[in-house]
């Protein structure tokens, strides 16, 4: 008896190791706003391909920019497994672009979610600084269905134009981390920045975060940027999509930009960025 008992209790405690190091597959994805309205780039053409992508890489945790309500809709329509959480940027509600976050809803447990706005008032819809529309950030606290492990994700989509915008942006969130994590979590932030790697904005970032991409474990998969701007026929060089994690408790084994296409055309402007990682 004692035997079995400690053949079931090896077994246990070995599965527990397993699922302990089981990575969590992430992604960040700038799916481009349904417009133009009709031609080769418009969303009816690309939405079952980049639903395919999902399904296809079943990424446990992904962040979407630039969903508007009805992409949103047809997103949870498809993806069964997932739930999200977000609101559109033009009210608080159901109104303009999502940075929304889709979560395996049998991996993982929301314990807390929120939007706030880039902005001098976030707690309210607004405009922040010299950026040009409403710009947020929307973030969720998680527990792992099989650990119990708990981590923060961030997902945003900085301004394309204001470049105090950007540089005040990524201040609040920051701020933001630190007042919401007290407890010294693993974090993840992720999303479209706007900004490429040598800018300021972005070096001031690594005194906080790091580059999911610099520290992974085996080489970075991918084109060296993110923004294809629907252009197959050019290499692929701006970087300006992101996921950066917290400076101690993660570990980031594989780094990805994904430059999947079909019929010589890709299914966003944007590609991709796609990690795994172990929370420590």
């Amino acid at each position: 008896m004692k035997k079995k008992l400690g053949y079931v209790l090896g077994l246990f405690l070995g599965l527990n190791i397993v699922f302990a190091q089981t990575p969590i597959k992430v992604m960040t994805y700038n799916i481009k706003l349904d417009y133009p309205k009709e031609g080769e780039n418009s969303w009816n053409n690309r939405k079952d391909l980049i639903v395919g992508q999902f399904k296809f890489y079943e990424p446990d945790i992904f962040g979407v920019q630039e969903a508007l309500p009805n992409q949103m809709q047809y997103l949870d329509s498809l993806l069964v497994d997932y739930n999200y959480v977000g609101v559109g940027r033009d009210n608080g509600e159901n109104e303009g672009e999502y940075s929304a976050i889709f979560y395996n809803k049998q991996e993982f447990r929301l314990i807390k979610s929120s939007t706030f706005w880039l902005s001098e008032t976030p707690n309210e819809v607004s405009v922040g600084w010299d950026a040009v529309c409403n710009r947020i950030c929307t973030y969720a606290l998680f527990e792992s269905a099989k650990t119990q492990q708990r981590f923060w994700l961030f997902n945003t989509h900085l301004d394309h134009v204001g470049k105090i915008a950007k540089k005040e942006s990524l201040k609040l969130i920051i701020r933001k981390v630190e007042i919401l994590n007290l407890y010294n979590l693993p974090v993840v932030l992720m999303g479209d920045f706007n900004l490429e790697p040598k800018t300021e904005s972005i070096k001031e970032l690594y005194a906080y975060f790091n580059d999911s991409k610099t520290i992974s474990k085996s080489k970075p998969f991918g084109p060296i940027g993110t923004y294809n701007g629907f252009h197959f026929e050019r290499p692929v060089t701006r970087r300006i999509d992101y996921i950066f994690t917290s400076k101690k408790n993660i570990q980031v084994s594989k780094h990805g930009v994904l430059s999947d296409s079909k019929d010589c055309k890709y299914p966003s402007d944007h590609l991709p960025v796609y990690v795994e990682l172990k929370l420590e």
